[in-house]
């Protein structure tokens, strides 16, 4: 019965105080909205791949992780090979990133988390941070620069509240996994003032798992003048992980909990005490006004500081990075009428990392003989504009155009110093939607994909700085279409691409586990991605059902490698690592009586290669995750909302965050059989 691929998927009910909320909530499902492209814009006639995760999920999952709630959108793999160690793709992007995020730009507001390096380290926001996500699948350096895979916009805590409010919460789970939070908005006439903390710990479920961050974020917006508004965002995160390393396939079946052994040529993890640490500061202000009523000026400034140690088997490596950046663009617009209507930007956006990176010897956790020193100045900008308009209010076109600039020069003990300039290269994007009807929109696009090899993969750790590794760049094709009823009650979102992409870089291993980069040719990647909604009884206030929706994504990629060699091998035509053939969520919520409710999750996964040779495949899994709540007012102000739930319910022995290509068949990172979560949530 777990091999039929479950069809329905769901989009999270959010409990409202009042039943006249929640028909009110009902109601803006008919037009929902969102900032993808620098302003506002209605989904429906969106140009482009978009997928949505608002705050009603993210509080759906167990608070422990963002990753159920991240692979939710269709083509979208997100992975944590031990608490806290985060990856992320868009559309079979795994080949670059051992772990963190590669070829995927990232913002928070109107400030870049990813660095000049390429790199982002998402892992250091909590959930409590964030108020809304949004992924922009495929190719998008029209507007945001350098990726070959999608952007993804995250959302504040508190950017779309208008009231004042404070929540404190605490869960309780598996492994001693404990979380607490607190957030508060303050919002007066003029100001609002949005402080979230929060504090979690596991000791994780394999051994040398354990982990423990401390975060606090504050964000304010002042709107100072009629046309003036004034943004600040400052976070700081304090993390720590445990790593425990890949098992072989017989280690994986015998002791999925064990961290990898020691072996006749090298110490094991919990010998060599294998971690991350990272404290990270990040500061940006960001200012919008109107100098004319249809002429907006945008410009924001940040800046953000990193001191990374990582202990691992053969070395540790110690890195300090600082980056600082400004992004500014006008956006002028007509007045609206019914004939046309357009919008035209202009802007830029530069940045530089100054990373400092330092490797020693690895004595049992002891630091010490400095191996390899290097200092790496990395620079990127680029300059954007784009036309938008509608034209009698069914036909919705976009042309834009980025000119991208990459550079990095480097001081090395061992190589000396040396630079890179990059080619400035061009990224265009072609779009169109026309909407048939008021409740049908057709779209198709055509973006240039274009991402450089990242400061990780440039200076890797074998600590030997690779001077060719080339950017990636390719042509993404895509056609699609958004349905919805006219109720609705039923949504469906379809997309059919092909990306033909050049250069890929792929991460390979030395013998003793030190990883490098090269380009391995080039990938053609051909995929389907859908995402149906259907509210089958809307909320009410008599039946015993009082709300019940489901919903599904679903992906089948089709991903192959193109003229790649390796040696003499010949991996032409192979399947592309770590991406699985299908993936399904499916999810369903729905509510009763005395505001009690229901939740439920399955992800099916398909079999994915583990190494470009595709001799190793991880197996197919089948997960269910489930929550049950009980959503009380306990007077005007005051909402008391209590739960519990179960993870991997049928208790499936599978691995999440593979160790591709690994040396010695070590892919294997085991994720937890059954375990539990509980919390309780307190809003004034």
């Amino acid at each position: 019965m777990y091999k039929t691929i479950t069809f329905f998927l769901i989009a999270s009910l959010s409990f409202q105080r009042t039943s006249a909320q929640q028909t009110d909530t009902l109601k803006k499902l008919q037009e929902v909205v969102i900032k993808a492209y620098l302003t506002q814009q209605p989904l429906l006639t969106v140009p482009a791949a978009v997928g949505t995760i608002n705050l009603p999920q993210l509080q759906m999952q167990s608070g422990f992780s963002l990753v159920p709630a991240v692979n939710t959108v269709p083509g979208v793999r997100m992975e944590e090979r031990s608490p806290g160690s985060y990856r992320l793709s868009i559309r079979g992007s795994l080949l670059r990133s051992p772990f963190g995020v590669r070829n995927v730009k990232i913002y928070m507001d109107e400030f870049p988390l990813t660095d000049a390096g390429g790199n982002t380290y998402l892992n250091l926001l909590d959930l409590s941070a964030i108020q809304n996500i949004t992924v922009l699948r495929g190719p998008d350096g029209s507007l945001y620069g350098a990726n070959s895979n999608g952007v993804v916009l995250i959302d504040p805590f508190g950017s779309h509240q208008q009231e004042s409010t404070a929540s404190v919460g605490f869960d309780a789970g598996s492994y001693n996994s404990y979380r607490e939070n607190i957030a508060v908005k303050e919002a007066s006439k003029n100001n609002q003032l949005n402080i979230s903390q929060s504090w979690q710990q596991s000791n994780g479920y394999r051994q040398n798992s354990a982990l423990k961050r401390k975060f606090i974020q504050a964000a304010d917006t002042w709107t100072y003048a009629a046309n003036g508004q004034l943004k600040a965002l400052f976070f700081y995160t304090d993390i720590d992980y445990q790593t425990p390393g890949g098992l072989t396939l017989p280690e994986f079946l015998q002791n999925p909990q064990a961290a990898r052994p020691a072996t006749a040529t090298s110490p094991g993890a919990i010998e060599q005490h294998a971690a991350v640490y990272n404290k990270t500061v990040f500061g940006g202000v960001a200012n919008e006004s109107f100098y004319l009523p249809n002429l907006k000026h945008v410009i924001a400034v940040y800046g953000m500081h990193t001191n990374f140690d990582n202990p691992f088997i053969t070395n540790e490596e110690v890195r300090l990075e600082n980056t600082i950046g400004l992004r500014s663009y006008l956006e002028l617009s007509s007045k609206q009428h019914n004939q046309l209507d357009w919008k035209w930007d202009l802007g830029t956006e530069m940045q530089q990392t100054k990373s400092d990176i330092n490797n020693y010897d690895n004595n049992k956790g002891v630091r010490g003989s400095l191996q390899a020193s290097s200092h790496i100045l990395s620079k990127q900008s680029f300059y954007f504009t784009r036309f938008a308009a509608t034209i009698i209010k069914k036909i919705h076109a976009e042309t834009a155009l980025s000119l991208n600039n990459y550079s990095y020069n480097f001081t090395d003990v061992a190589a000396s110093a040396g630079n890179n300039h990059f080619k400035p290269v061009l990224m265009p994007r072609v779009a169109l939607s026309y909407q048939v009807t008021n409740n049908f929109a057709w779209r198709a696009t055509v973006s240039r994909g274009y991402s450089t090899p990242a400061t990780a993969e440039v200076r890797p750790t074998s600590n030997i700085i690779n001077n060719n590794l080339q950017a990636e760049k390719g042509w993404n094709y895509e056609t699609g279409f958004r349905k919805q009823s006219t109720n609705a009650r039923f949504n469906i979102d379809a997309a059919v691409f092909y990306y033909r992409l050049n250069n890929a870089i792929v991460r390979r291993l030395n013998d003793n586990g030190t990883e490098y980069y090269l380009n391995a040719g080039g990938t053609n990647q051909a995929g389907i991605e859908t995402s149906v909604i259907f509210q089958i009884i809307p909320a009410n206030a008599n039946d015993f059902v009082r709300s019940l929706t489901i919903s599904n994504s679903l992906t089948l990629s089709r991903f192959r490698f193109r003229d790649y060699f390796n040696a003499s091998a010949n991996y032409s035509g192979n399947k592309l690592t770590g991406v699985p053939a299908t993936v399904s969520v499916s999810q369903l919520n729905a509510t009763f009586p005395a505001r009690f409710y229901f939740f439920l999750q399955h992800n099916y996964t398909a079999k994915l290669p583990l190494d470009d040779a595709n001799t190793a495949f991880a197996n197919a899994y089948h997960l269910i995750q489930t929550k049950v709540g009980w959503n009380k007012n306990l007077s005007k102000k005051t909402n008391l909302n209590i739960y519990a739930g179960i993870d991997n319910l049928l208790n499936q022995h599978y691995s999440l965050g593979n160790d591709l290509n690994a040396v010695g068949l070590r892919y294997y990172n085991a994720a937890p059989l059954r375990n539990w979560f509980a919390g309780i949530q307190v809003q004034f």
